[in-house]
């Protein structure tokens, strides 16, 4: 798995039990989904279903939350990436997998209708 974003959570990101807000976590598996499927050449892509989130442990504010995706398969328009999330307290060394799904997404035109998917490697060692 390649590394796809990292970031610190802030107060703003976090629910009313003081954790961080589980949507802000589910929009960060979007965006490094997105991420990895544009570095195997996917342009426009939407997402068409995110596959069983289940939360492992909370995440806190302070903590960096990494996420990491690869590809798993690419299909004529559609292109299927796993994305792993984890903490890491940046003082103290916690370090915690906070969930693991699959997305979908599909590569669509200006219109929103599907159009295929152009592959290309990224270099090797390019990161998504």
């Amino acid at each position: 798995m390649q590394p796809a974003i990292r970031v610190m959570m802030m107060p703003r990101d976090t629910n009313a039990h003081g954790t961080i807000f589980g949507g802000h976590i589910l929009s960060l598996l979007d965006q490094a989904g997105a991420v990895a499927a544009h570095a195997v050449g996917a342009r426009k892509v939407v997402t068409v279903a995110i596959r069983e989130v289940v939360f492992k442990e909370p995440v806190h504010v302070g903590d960096i939350v990494s996420l990491y995706a690869e590809v798993t398969n690419v299909g004529s328009t559609s292109l299927t990436i796993r994305v792993r999330v984890e903490a890491h307290e940046p003082i103290g060394g916690r370090s915690v997998e906070v969930t693991t799904a699959e997305l979908v997404y599909v590569q669509v035109d200006d219109r929103g209708r599907p159009v295929p998917i152009q592959r290309t490697l990224p270099p090797r060692d390019a990161e998504c």
